[in-house]
């Protein structure tokens, strides 16, 4: 009788651990938390915005849910950014092009002047503006920024070049300067977190050896997170 009260004890007890794991309720003690992003190739602390809480609450459920347990880093390019969250990348064969796969719908855009591209910048991949015209991101996908550092004269060059005359402001240029980023991208894309630990981790994902072939810019060898969850915030 003790052997089976104890077995349907760990029963219960597992039942119940799995169905918190998968409980993407959000409540309001998670907004203050951080999401630890354990990879093959070393860990990264996000910290999410709360001026684009679409976004935010969207990451934070998916966390919870463990989403993004297991998907690939898919798109990695040195000096611009690297790119995960395609489902379809959990148990994808070498050699197969990435990038299509979402939970099945996309979030709002939710542009804010005071979040740019530096790097370390968490942003939400998107579909082209001539399908997607609204600039609506993937419901899943993201992307790290990783870019480089600018000059004043590159800096005038990428407005007249890629930006069409728009104005990179001072503040944002300091930025670009000293630390880094892709500012080509800037409210083109809805930036939402940023990491605040792990910046290092992200230049040895860009580092990879990367596919020329269909499956272009995706890692020869995966580069994967392992586990994705939130953890209590600490000051570094």
């Amino acid at each position: 009788m003790m052997k089976k009260a104890t077995l349907l004890s760990c029963i219960l007890f597992l039942a119940i651990s799995l169905c918190a794991q998968k409980d993407s309720t959000i409540r309001k003690k998670d907004r203050k938390r951080d999401v630890l992003m354990q990879t093959t190739m070393g860990d990264i602390i996000i910290r999410l915005s709360d001026s684009t809480p679409l976004h935010r609450d969207n990451f934070l459920k998916l966390v919870k849910v463990n989403y993004y347990d297991s998907v690939l880093f898919h798109r990695v390019m040195n000096g611009f950014m690297i790119q995960a969250g395609d489902p379809n990348s959990k148990s994808a064969k070498a050699g197969i092009p990435l990038g299509d796969g979402s939970p099945g719908y996309t979030v709002p855009a939710e542009f804010r002047t005071s979040l740019f591209h530096k790097k370390g910048m968490l942003a939400a991949a998107r579909w082209p503006d001539n399908v997607n015209p609204e600039k609506a991101s993937s419901g899943s996908q993201f992307y790290i920024a990783q870019g480089k550092i600018f000059t004043d004269a590159e800096l005038d060059i990428m407005e007249k070049q890629r930006m069409q005359g728009k104005k990179i402001p001072e503040s944002y240029r300091a930025i670009y300067k000293t630390v880094g980023g892709v500012p080509h991208l800037d409210q083109n894309y809805t930036v939402f977190g940023e990491v605040i630990k792990g910046l290092e981790v992200i230049d040895k994902i860009a580092a990879v050896e990367v596919s020329k072939g269909r499956d272009l810019n995706r890692p020869i060898s995966d580069v994967r997170i392992i586990k994705a969850r939130l953890i209590k915030r600490k000051k570094f």
